[in-house]
């Protein structure tokens, strides 16, 4: 008897059943992901490449390359099946190398971020991170292990909004199996405001529509002020809340799962952490020259503790200091931030991407 399950749901105490999903893996090695056709490319006669000596089923085909202001297709998949694993490593600025994913033939992408942002490091350079859901590996190697089950069609898309080309490595890697009617379907959304309006709460997340649970949030923090920038509250309203939330947490660093400034208590200054749950793997320090502000990367995976909705999500957080006289000083602040939830389809259209000016980071 084999387990109806297949790949979802896979755990420690669940890999000794056995499965009718089949397994599958795409990378430039094998665009389609067919069964029994990986490393089937030839070096072009007369070249210089590397496997020019060795020939057909030697490394031909690790990469492609992407022209800027050009779009390329990484994976277009026929259901039902689950993502299992996303790695890559591409080249260039990471906030111009934007990840779509769109399931079951929609027209509009589930998924929509720049890559360094979807895969919590944002600030682009390299940052380790040791999660259950997102991996940062020496080398800059990205890697995402969030299920994403789909029912008759994912296709993945890499756009290069740079004007230089880049090179991108990639695999993805799934399983074809049949999929509950209950599944839901895995979103993430980048926004970013610089500055933040005074006196206004940052949103990370607004204009959700359906039942789904929000499972995660990314964000990019470059505090403009000096001293500390944490004391803001995270909100979610859900099913039809107004003015006052449901959820109301007591402080930044509370909701990404530290306390007192996440400070190390020997040494006097932030102390960088990763763990399967939440993690803050990037401080940027002042060099008393040109990088003038501290600059924070931090998540929070809500694997254990969904936040369930029925109707509607809408996510917000304040960005709260210090100023004169033991008073809040509400902060404006350069934030960025990916939120991930799963939900019901269809889904509402994204807000537009900001454009490229925007969205850079020297």
């Amino acid at each position: 008897m084999t387990n109806s399950i297949g790949s979802l749901g896979l755990s420690l105490g669940s890999l000794h059943f056995l499965s009718e999903a089949e397994t599958r893996s795409i990378s430039p090695e094998n665009f389609k992901g067919e069964k029994g056709k990986g490393g089937m490319a030839t070096p072009k006669k007369g070249s210089m490449h590397p496997a020019r000596d060795l020939g057909q089923g030697w490394k031909v085909s690790p990469c492609v390359r992407i022209a800027g202001g050009k779009t390329f297709e990484i994976a277009d998949i026929k259901g039902p099946g689950l993502i299992q694993q996303i790695w890559m490593t591409p080249t260039g600025n990471w906030r111009y190398s934007i990840i779509r994913i769109y399931w079951d033939g929609s027209d509009h992408p589930s998924v929509e971020c720049p890559v360094g942002d979807f895969f919590a490091c944002g600030w682009g350079n390299y940052a380790q991170v040791s999660s259950l859901a997102v991996c940062v590996n020496p080398g800059n190697a990205f890697n995402c292990y969030w299920p994403m089950p789909f029912k008759r069609r994912c296709r993945i898309t890499c756009e290069n909004i740079g004007t230089d080309e880049m090179t991108l490595f990639y695999q993805v890697n799934y399983a074809l199996q049949p999929i509950p009617d209950d599944a839901a379907y895995f979103h993430a959304q980048f926004r970013r405001t610089n500055p933040l309006p005074y006196k206004q709460d940052y949103v990370i997340l607004d204009g959700v529509k359906g039942k789904g649970h929000f499972v995660g949030t990314y964000m990019c923090w470059g505090v403009n002020n000096k001293g500390w920038w944490g004391e803001g509250e995270i909100k979610f309203f859900m099913d039809g809340d107004k003015k006052f939330p449901t959820i109301c947490g007591t402080g930044t660093e509370d909701y990404f799962c530290g306390s007192y400034n996440f400070e190390n208590k020997v040494t006097k200054q932030y102390q960088e952490f990763t763990t399967p749950y939440a993690g803050m793997p990037q401080v940027i320090r002042p060099d008393s020259l040109y990088e003038s502000q501290m600059r924070f990367g931090l998540y929070r995976w809500h694997i254990m503790d969904p936040i369930r909705f029925k109707k509607d999500l809408r996510v917000t957080i304040q960005a709260l200091g210090w100023r004169s006289e033991g008073r809040f000083l509400p902060l404006q602040d350069d934030i960025a931030s990916v939120a991930y939830w799963y939900q019901t389809l269809p889904s509402r259209p994204f807000p537009k991407l900001p454009s490229r000016d925007y969205l850079e980071i020297i």
